[in-house]
């Protein structure tokens, strides 16, 4: 994975925790429901996009 595209999964997972954790002190528990849902696939996205681009490098 090239270090641009791991510093943009790094920082927007990032963000999506913080907003977790904001909206657990603006106690609105719908947007923190939300929030750990995008943040889990969002993650679980850049995990299939890693697998794949060392899957695509690997070939001969």
């Amino acid at each position: 994975m090239s270090k641009p595209l791991a510093l943009l999964f790094a920082v927007v997972g990032t963000l999506l925790l913080a907003g977790i954790s904001l909206f657990i002190a603006l106690r609105q528990p719908w947007l923190v429901l939300a929030c750990c849902i995008v943040s889990l696939g969002f993650i679980g996205f850049g995990f299939v996009v890693k697998a794949k681009i060392r899957k695509r490098n690997s070939r001969p």
